[in-house]
């Protein structure tokens, strides 16, 4: 059968009611004595909306749409495609990956100005398409969008006279216009230079306050006139697809993107305040480093008995810190070490952070049914091989956990607990028998987050009285602290790394479980028998020089 013929522009519109035969006509005969492109010259007429264009044209040429409102625009692309060539052919480019370069174009159907940007860039042109109003709102982002923050506050003034609270119809307005668009993306692309996981935007009673969480640690980073508040945190629901209607209420939304190279997800959540909506981002990289669990600071002595412990067939793997210690990373990253194609492996997470290929990833939802405990019975008639539960929350998805390990499968969990012997009692006070969690829990690891100090800048000191009587130490032993540098935006550290105490459940714990022995009698067995605990795992790194006496001192107490 033949190809079906691509109808053609001035019919489809024709088709969709957008334009009458008469119309068309009358444009086909003034394109006759001039050399525009039907479509910019039915623009001109009045006879189409730009709207209406985009429309037909993505179903003609089967381009996908760019919706530019709920992108953070990344002025760095500017170096793939010059201002000159981008206004020539009303195109901006979107976002990077790898060797492919997302541009946005009026009319994607022009093939000389996809070679053209091709061989500018030297990348592979993947053209999408949106307005020409749009298009030209984003140019200016990218190609103007490099002014410093004193630049960006100047042009705010523009608000001064705001309310606090304007009209929605007003609101709309505000959040497209350049200033506004300009500072939130000010906000994200500075949070993602400074490698932010989390951005808090605060408002207070005569500002807005920024601050990035890096390494763990809040810190100021900037504070926005109070007129802008409203604005700021309206343009940011836009971009995560929530009700900007709402002011009252919590939300929570989500977004993936492309900023600076990286593959970014964005989880964003609202909650009002006395002061209005204040607004955190969780930024998580999808930065495949993480899943590595060669990469995740664990001694060696520690890694192979982790090791050790998931190449089990089967049993509970306990992984035991407060929030944000990195639990849910060394889950992942134990999975994608186990990953392979004979191993049927399901997740339940709330939510899932890191997606891997070749494992089945489930959001858990107690709204809609889908709590840890009712996931987890379907799993079990999925025929698993291995189940990673995000968080054991209650004595029902204990008790399902503990039978999924008896039925000859391996579970791997988290818990907050303060160590990995308390992770095992935890259990009991849930109220598993002791002799269910001793014959099920084959392991459990204690893990804590420290920062790193930066190796440009740590300078070295011999250790005082306290750091010796702390550490055990000679005096005149040598450590490092933190200093300052550019390269660590003067904080003395960049990056962290991972304390570890990991337990492993032998015939002798087993038998003290049972028993019901203290947790005190319990760790001193295990540490007898080779574990290291929390403490001296990170004294082993401070001496090696990753991390300081003040930094470890801060999270182990």
């Amino acid at each position: 059968m033949a190809r079906e013929k691509v109808k053609k522009l001035g019919e489809l519109l024709i088709e969709f009611k957008y334009l009458t035969r008469k119309q068309l006509n009358k444009a086909l005969e003034r394109q006759d004595q001039n050399d525009k492109r039907l479509g910019d010259l039915l623009l001109d007429l009045g006879y189409i909306s730009e709207t209406d264009l985009v429309e037909v044209l993505e179903f003609q040429l089967g381009v996908e749409k760019a919706d530019l409102a709920k992108y953070v625009i990344d002025p760095s692309l500017s170096q793939y495609i010059p201002e000159n060539i981008a206004q020539r052919y009303n195109a901006v480019p979107l976002s990077r990956d790898g060797d492919n370069l997302k541009v946005v174009m009026s009319d994607p159907s022009d093939l000389l100005a996809i070679d053209d940007m091709e061989m500018t860039s030297n990348l592979r042109v993947k053209p999408m398409i949106a307005t020409r109003s749009e298009i030209s709102r984003v140019m200016s982002q990218i190609y103007e969008g490099n002014e410093n923050t004193s630049e960006v506050f100047e042009s705010l003034d523009y608000y001064k006279s705001e309310s606090d609270e304007p009209e929605i119809d007003e609101l709309k307005r505000m959040v497209e216009d350049a200033p506004i668009v300009r500072l939130t993306n000010m906000i994200i692309n500075q949070a993602i230079q400074e490698r932010a996981s989390d951005v808090h935007i605060e408002p207070q009673k005569n500002m807005v306050r920024v601050r990035y969480r890096v390494d763990g640690v809040l810190r100021e980073h900037l504070t926005a006139p109070k007129y802008t508040q409203a604005a700021l945190i309206s343009r940011i629901k836009i971009i995560a697809d929530l009700d900007i209607t709402k002011r009252r209420v919590p939300q929570d939304g989500r977004i993936s993107m492309n900023v600076r190279g990286l593959n970014i997800d964005m989880r964003v959540s609202t909650l009002p305040t006395v002061h209005g909506e204040k607004v955190v981002i969780r930024l998580l990289t999808k930065d495949e480093s993480l899943v590595n669990i060669e990469n995740l600071g664990f001694s060696d002595h520690n890694l192979q008995r982790f090791e050790n412990l998931i190449a089990q067939p089967h049993g509970i793997i306990l992984v035991t810190g407060p929030t944000g210690s990195g639990k849910s990373t060394t889950l992942i990253a134990a999975l994608n070490k186990l990953n392979d194609i004979e191993k049927n492996i399901v997740t339940i997470e709330d939510p899932v952070e890191y997606q891997l290929n070749g494992i089945n990833q489930v959001h858990a939802k107690e709204q809609v049914g889908l709590s840890f405990a009712n996931t987890l019975r379907s799993i079990l008639r999925q025929d698993p091989d291995i189940i990673m539960v995000g968080e054991i929350r209650d004595e029902e998805t204990a008790e399902i956990a503990v039978r999924a390990a008896l039925t000859g499968h391996l579970v791997l969990s988290t818990l907050h607990t303060n160590d990995s012997v308390s992770s095992v009692t935890r259990l009991v006070d849930m109220g598993i028998p002791p002799y269910l969690v001793a014959s099920t829990v084959i392991g459990a690891m204690a893990q804590r987050l420290v920062r790193r100090l930066c190796n440009d800048c740590k300078k070295s000191y011999e250790a005082g009285i306290e750091e010796r009587e702390f550490m055990d130490l000679e005096e005149g032993t040598t450590l490092y602290k933190a200093n300052a540098c550019r390269k660590c935006s003067d904080t003395g550290y960049k990056g962290r790394l991972a304390v570890q105490e990991i337990l492993t459940v032998d015939e002798q714990v087993e038998k003290m479980i049972v028993r019901g022995e203290d947790e005190i009698d319990i760790k001193k067995y295990a540490l007898s028998q080779g574990m290291i605990d929390l403490k001296q795992d990170g004294i082993e790194k401070i001496k090696e020089g990753l991390t300081s006496y003040q930094e470890l001192a801060r999270v182990i107490v």
